[in-house]
């Protein structure tokens, strides 16, 4: 517009040309697509599923734009979720950074914690002196998260078509998972948990013995699902062919985790790329060729009993491997011994006692940890973890201060979420809920 152009929110008399372009918006995609439909007399309805429809994962907002029962055009509008999360992490001390990045996507928290964690350690130059111990309760505590948001994203699936029994005994099994989580670290979710430098405690007493117990339970929860799901004709007919995406269309998109395993490719960073001594544990990468919300169901329903492996092989390493579960270095070791009081979760008393009783140096040392928080040399990482939804990648920069410069986090959920139109232009309106629901975003994730 011209520099003298009239702003209609500017007072009286206002000297435009002070102040360069004035900009008025107006109007939006909706009115856009509306406008077009209009003109060129044709006899189309565009929608708006969401954001605050129940079968869309969250805040997702879904314009579609239908002829008929058809869907002819499918667009997804996000930020309705937005929290600010990464440009918060850059006001915050590395260590205080985790309770952030933990709430993103809120059904996978330890994931973006480790990939976090992992990223600070590299910068710090310490990952090779991360305790033994530590790394093995990250392996057990992602493993646990894993089962617990696949479980979520079946029986949110099964909600959304109507199949009711599949939520109730999705949310029964998933309470098992999070009561052994809530055992081990206080809370069920946003856990905060796995700190720089290792965890934040190590397992309480009977940890191994209830998660031993839980695991024959939750085995028996599986099969009750796959004999409700994998030769369901009404979940065949919803699923079969519904949400077609092929290798190349994933490629094309970014799209990783259960979709992109869907199509054959068994691409898994804990195999191509092992973190946490991956390598080090006996488990298979499932697939499926049938590009189609009925493999990706079945991919979920597999790694789940992988997930169970790996538990079952965690936990016999813990019970033979003692030790400390944070690293050694006092300028990183954040000191945790944590304990439920009347006024919540925090350290214990007896912790404080042997903090403050120490030395003056040792109690001095502690609240500059505490209160200013570690220093990180300046540089850059990009470190990657296979979540539930895919690659979960997290971008750090320093500038050797005692707060990131920078944090990205590379969610698969808002990468996957670009498949929607692919998946469901040319469908029906009822199979744009089962594509989505084949996909699992979480909004959180997406917005950040």
């Amino acid at each position: 517009m011209s520099d003298q152009m009239t702003d209609a929110y500017a007072g009286s008399g206002a000297d435009q040309s002070l102040h360069g372009h004035v900009l008025n918006a107006s109007g939006g995609d909706w009115d856009d697509v509306a406008a077009e439909a209009s003109a060129l007399h044709e006899e189309r309805i565009v929608v708006n599923m969401g954001p605050q429809h129940p079968s869309t994962h969250g805040v997702l907002r879904l314009i579609l734009e239908l002829d008929g029962e058809t869907v002819t055009e499918a667009r997804a509008g996000i930020g309705y979720l937005h929290t600010g999360i990464e440009k918060n992490m850059e006001f915050r001390t590395w260590v205080q950074g985790v309770t952030f990045c933990t709430r993103m996507d809120y059904l996978s928290p330890m994931f973006q914690e480790t990939a976090y964690c992992l990223a600070v350690e590299k910068l710090l130059g310490v990952t090779e002196q991360v305790p033994e111990r530590a790394t093995i309760i990250r392996v057990l505590m992602m493993e646990l998260t894993r089962i617990s948001s696949h479980m979520v994203a079946m029986a949110t699936g099964g909600m959304e078509m109507g199949a009711t029994t599949v939520m109730t005994v999705g949310f029964r099994e998933r309470e098992k998972v999070l009561a052994v989580i809530e055992m081990i670290t206080g809370l069920r979710m946003n856990n905060a948990y796995i700190r720089p430098g290792g965890v934040a405690q190590d397992l309480p007493p009977g940890a191994i013995d209830r998660i031993r117990d839980m695991i024959p339970s939750l085995r028996v929860g599986l099969r009750d699902l796959e004999r409700l799901l994998n030769e369901n004709p009404v979940l065949r007919g919803r699923t079969v062919d519904v949400g077609y995406l092929d290798l190349t269309g994933c490629i094309a998109l970014g799209v990783t985790g259960p979709v992109l395993r869907a199509t054959g490719l068994p691409h898994d960073l804990r195999k191509l790329t092992p973190y946490c001594g991956y390598e080090t544990y006996d488990f298979e990468v499932m697939t499926r060729d049938t590009c189609d919300a009925y493999g990706r169901l079945r991919i979920r329903i597999d790694e789940m009993f992988e997930s169970l492996s790996i538990i079952e092989q965690a936990a016999d390493r813990l019970q033979s491997t003692p030790g400390p579960v944070m690293v050694d270095d006092k300028k990183i070791a954040w000191p945790a011994q944590l304990a439920i009081g009347s006024d919540g979760m925090g350290n214990s008393l007896d912790h404080i006692k042997n903090i403050m009783g120490t030395s003056m140096e040792a109690l001095i040392h502690h609240f500059k940890l505490v209160t200013e928080g570690f220093r990180v040399p300046a540089g850059q990482v990009y470190v990657a973890v296979e979540s539930p939804k895919g690659e979960l990648g997290v971008h750090l920069v320093s500038d050797g201060g005692t707060r990131p410069y920078r944090a990205h986090f590379r969610d698969p959920s808002f990468n996957n979420l670009q498949a929607v139109a692919a998946m469901c232009e040319g469908g029906q309106i009822a199979d744009v809920i089962v594509a989505v629901a084949s996909i699992d975003p979480v909004m959180g994730g997406v917005d950040r």
